[in-house]
């Protein structure tokens, strides 16, 4: 991170494993992180997590966030007003594929679609980041450079589908897209976000639980570490401004259509 000539504060949702765990590395190696709060469910168990944090010096303070119980992030927030003044960078990691418990999984046909897996796609993968932005935007550093990256998928673009199916992971990621988008329109006409930087970001596909059983047909040169994944990011990071709000960009930074 070199884009910001301050120390920054930050906040990583959806930190204990994967992309997240990474990018909470990452910016503890960063000379110019000041801060960070990495909030994910279950906290207590998040052992890596918070092995980190006992040896990050008081930079990275752990916290409890379910992006399914707005009370959480209310109290997600509140817990880091506490940690720091203002917040410069927002990362919105947490997302669903699949999960055999709750039956969960990509649908291939219409008759798969089962509206309770549905929603629970939705409220995890749009609203959920939706409510963090709500909840964490009166954080931000008042008229400076602040970025919330909300992380998204190619399959949420409605224009480079051409294979169908997913229905629901689809739709909801083409909602969180959308309300990515919205939150960018409305930062601009207010003076204390006009200069924030909110953008979705596609990190390609990981090799992950999440991503595991749909690698067969991907080249393996095109499946990232979570650690390659998340350095890849902060670089895209570091070349955004506040003319790129409301964009959604790769691992390279090329746009990805909407």
């Amino acid at each position: 991170m070199n884009s910001f000539d301050h120390p920054i504060n930050a906040v990583v949702q959806g930190a204990s494993r994967g992309l997240g765990l990474a990018l909470v590395e990452q910016l503890l190696n960063s000379d110019q992180l000041a801060g960070l709060v990495a909030t994910c469910r279950r906290p207590r168990q998040a052992d890596e997590l918070q092995a980190l944090a006992q040896r990050a010096e008081g930079r990275l303070a752990v916290t409890g966030l379910d992006v399914t119980d707005e009370e959480q992030i209310a109290e997600a927030a509140a817990f880091t007003a506490e940690q720091f003044d203002e917040l410069h960078l927002l990362f919105n990691v947490a997302g669903i594929l699949h999960d055999e418990t709750r039956d969960i999984f990509p649908e291939k046909k219409l008759d798969d679609v089962q509206p309770a897996s549905a929603m629970y796609n939705f409220r995890v993968n749009a609203l959920g980041p939706l409510l963090v932005m709500k909840h964490f935007v009166g954080l931000l550093a008042d008229d400076q450079r602040a970025v919330i990256a909300n992380i998204s998928a190619k399959v949420g673009s409605i224009g480079a589908n051409e294979m169908g199916g997913w229905y629901s992971h689809r739709g909801s990621k083409a909602a969180q897209n959308m309300f990515t988008r919205t939150a960018a329109l409305e930062f601009k006409h207010h003076k204390k976000t006009r200069n924030a930087v909110c953008v979705g970001l596609y990190p390609g596909t990981m090799d992950t639980a999440l991503s595991a059983p749909f690698q067969t047909n991907i080249p393996k040169d095109q499946i990232f570490s979570p650690a390659r994944a998340a350095d890849q990011l902060l670089e895209v990071i570091d070349k955004l401004d506040p003319t790129d709000s409301g964009g959604f960009f790769d691992w390279r930074g090329e746009p990805v259509q909407w």
